[in-house]
C-alpha cells in the first residue's frame, strides 16, 4: 500500500512537471522506477501505458486553454508513433539486468541536457501564435523523439521541446502545449510494441494504476500553470532531479566503494543546487531591470 502511495506521488509529480515543461514525464517516472529495481522494458511499459491516461487529459487540458498547435500536432504523431513502436520492440528484446546501467545513462544524459537548456540556452520567444513546423523537419524530430522516448521510458518532451523552442520567436506555452498533447499518440504507439513484445502478464496494473491517478490529478493544474511558472526555474529542477535519479542507479551499479556514495551525491545535489541559485539569481535581476526599464 506505502509503495502505490508512493506511485501515486510519483505520477503526480512527473505530470505536474511534465505538464508545465513539455518534458519529463516519462524520464521522472522511468528515473524512479528503476530505482525501485523495476526492469527497464517493465518500467517503460508501465509508464506508457500511464500516459495513454495523462496525456489524453494533459491534452484536453491545454486545448481548453489554447495551448496547442493542431497542425504541428498532426505533423508529429505519424513518425513519431512508428519511432516509439520500433524502440519498445528495441529494448523489450534486451536483457533487463544489461540494459539497466545503459538506460540510466540515456536518462542521465537527457537530465543534463535538460539541467543545460534551462540553464545556459533558454530564451524568451517572441510569442507567435503557430509553431510553423515543416513536414520536412517533422518527420525526423517524430522518428527520433518517439524511438527515445520508447527506449529510455522518456525522450518525446526533452528532445521535441527543445527542437521546437529553439525557433526563433516560437511561444513556449505553445509549444508545451502541442508537444503534451502529440504525446497521446506516442504513448498508445510505444504501449502497443510493449504488449506484442512482453505481452499483458509483465505489466503491474496496480503500478499503471497509481501512475494513472497522480496524473490525471495533475494534468489540468499544470496546463493552468504552464501559464503562470517560470519555466527557466522549473526546467533546471527537473533537470537535477533526473540527473540525481540516475546517478543513484550508475553508482550502485558501478562503484564497488560505498563509502564513497555519500560524496559522490553530496556532489551532486551541490552542483544542482548552486545552479538552481544561478537561475533564481537571474530571474530576480531580470525582474528588477524590467521594473527600472
Amino acid at each position: 500500500m506505502n509503495k502505490l502511495i508512493v506511485f501515486i506521488f510519483i505520477g503526480l509529480l512527473a505530470q505536474l512537471i511534465d505538464g508545465a515543461l513539455g518534458m519529463a514525464y516519462g524520464v521522472t517516472s522511468s528515473s524512479l522506477l528503476l530505482g525501485f529495481g523495476i526492469a527497464p522494458a517493465v518500467a517503460s511499459a508501465s509508464v506508457h501505458l500511464a500516459e495513454i491516461v495523462t496525456t489524453a487529459a494533459s491534452g484536453a487540458s491545454h486545448i481548453k486553454f489554447g495551448n496547442v498547435d493542431k497542425t504541428t500536432v498532426k505533423r508529429l504523431v505519424i513518425p513519431g508513433s512508428i519511432g516509439a513502436f520500433l524502440g519498445a520492440t528495441f529494448l523489450s528484446n534486451i536483457p533487463g539486468d544489461l540494459a539497466k546501467p545503459y538506460i540510466s545513462i540515456f536518462l542521465l544524459a537527457l537530465g543534463v541536457y535538460v539541467l543545460a537548456r534551462f540553464l545556459f540556452m533558454f530564451k524568451v520567444g517572441e510569442q507567435k501564435e503557430s509553431i510553423d513546423l515543416t513536414k520536412r523537419k517533422s518527420i525526423p524530430l517524430g522518428l527520433v523523439a518517439g524511438f527515445a522516448d520508447a527506449t529510455g521510458g522518456g525522450g518525446w518532451g526533452p528532445i521535441a521541446t527543445p527542437v521546437l523552442l529553439s525557433q526563433k520567436g516560437i511561444s513556449a506555452r505553445k509549444v508545451v502545449g502541442t508537444v503534451d498533447t502529440s504525446e497521446f499518440a506516442i504513448a498508445v504507439s510505444a504501449t502497443v510494441g510493449f504488449l506484442i513484445s512482453l505481452g499483458w502478464a509483465e505489466v503491474n496494473w496496480l503500478w499503471v494504476g497509481a501512475l494513472m491517478i497522480g496524473g490525471l490529478i495533475a494534468a489540468p493544474i499544470a496546463a493552468w500553470l504552464v501559464q503562470k511558472i517560470n519555466a527557466q526555474l522549473m526546467g533546471v529542477l527537473v533537470g537535477g532531479f533526473i540527473i540525481l535519479v540516475n546517478s543513484r542507479t550508475l553508482v550502485n551499479t558501478w562503484v564497488d566503494q560505498t563509502a564513497a556514495y555519500p560524496f559522490i551525491y553530496a556532489g551532486i545535489l551541490a552542483l544542482w543546487i548552486a545552479a538552481i541559485a544561478f537561475i533564481v539569481v537571474r530571474i530576480r535581476n531580470t525582474k528588477v531591470a524590467e521594473v527600472l526599464n
